[in-house]
């Protein structure tokens, strides 16, 4: 039997979970905001539903649907909110759920703000280890919502995927990802490399599409396995093995962008943080400067392994080449970051 399934958020990383779908024939509902994008849905053969975030469509729809993709935002409690209680409906009626969450390794982040590396590193075989975060961590009280609910809901098997630095440009709609190309135009807008403190911290590292095959690994995981073995770890991580630090970074934005005639020198230099709003305002130090080390043990168990160009083949190659072209003054990406 073809399964439904609902998304919320076909934007960046839901547009690639979609075309897999799509590809294995299951049924797909996803959440749009205007009446013009029907017809390009239509043609994909997905269906829709109008809706925002904020209203009572999330909850009608998670009831009539067997698997929920929130991609999103992990910073919108409410429609969180929603999904739970369309599933406690469900659970009710003894129908069982899959439900897929989006969190982000903001979720780990220290407050180095680029002056030390961290010698940390988050295991998602170690849930103890995540669960002791403090709800002050950016995404976990959203996480908790989920968590908490997890044991009370019978029927229903929930994961929340927790992706690094999420590179590579969509397939569709030809979107970048958010945190290096940020750093890239801040520094064509500023003439420099752009880093924050001395861009010594490290994150991890990840392509859309193989994070969209990493979602579409679990679900065939959630799929197969029993409630009670789901429950006790709800956490995956997503990363390629590539750790790179902040300064590494901007050193090879810098780089691409001399090579192309862009700066005059590739050697990044320190952002003042008078001008953080022209990055990710008061978000900055967490988003573009703090550690965020961690293992995806358990997708790596299930067989998934990364496929994809590592994060400088692509920013030179596909990110950069892109951003050069963009037209409009830039002033930085001050709402949060979901990754």
């Amino acid at each position: 039997m073809t399964r439904s399934v609902f998304l919320i958020g076909p934007g960046f990383i839901g547009g690639e979970v979609l075309d897999y779908l799509l590809q294995e024939n299951y049924k797909v509902t996803t959440l749009i905001r205007r009446q013009s994008a029907v017809a390009d849905y239509a043609k994909l053969g997905v269906e829709t539903v109008i809706g925002s975030l904020d209203d009572d469509t999330i909850r009608k729809q998670v009831v009539v649907s067997d698997i929920v993709f929130h991609t999103a935002t992990a910073d919108h409690l409410p429609s969180v909110q929603a999904v739970l209680e369309g599933i406690r409906e469900r659970d009710s009626k003894g129908l069982e759920t899959i439900y897929i969450h989006t969190s982000g390794a903001s979720l780990l982040a220290d407050t180095a703000a680029g002056n030390y590396k961290s010698n940390v590193i988050f295991d998602d075989e170690n849930p103890a280890q995540i669960d002791a975060l403090p709800d002050s961590a950016p995404h976990r009280l959203i996480d908790l919502a989920i968590v908490r609910a997890r044991k009370e809901l019978a029927n229903s098997k929930m994961a929340i995927m927790i992706p690094p630095v999420i590179y590579g440009i969509s397939s569709r709609e030809k979107r970048t990802s958010i945190q290096l190309p940020t750093i890239a135009r801040y520094s064509l807008k500023h003439g420099y490399a752009g880093q924050i403190g001395k861009g010594l911290a490290i994150w991890n590292q990840v392509h859309v599409k193989d994070l969209a095959r990493g979602y579409m690994t679990l679900l065939h995981w959630l799929e197969t396995t029993s409630t009670s073995e789901v429950v006790p770890n709800p956490y995956f991580f997503c990363e390629n093995g590539e750790e790179l630090s902040w300064g590494e970074c901007s050193h090879e934005i810098g780089r691409i962008l001399k090579e192309i005639g862009r700066l005059d020198n590739a050697e990044p230099k320190t952002i003042p943080p008078e001008n953080y709003g022209d990055i990710f305002a008061d978000y900055t130090e967490t988003v573009a400067g703090s550690n965020s080390r961690n293992r995806a043990s358990r997708l790596r168990k299930l067989g998934w392994k990364p496929s994809e160009k590592n994060t400088f083949a692509s920013l030179a190659e596909d990110e950069i080449p892109a951003i050069v072209k963009e037209t409009g003054e830039f002033s930085g990406y001050a709402k949060p970051v979901a990754s």
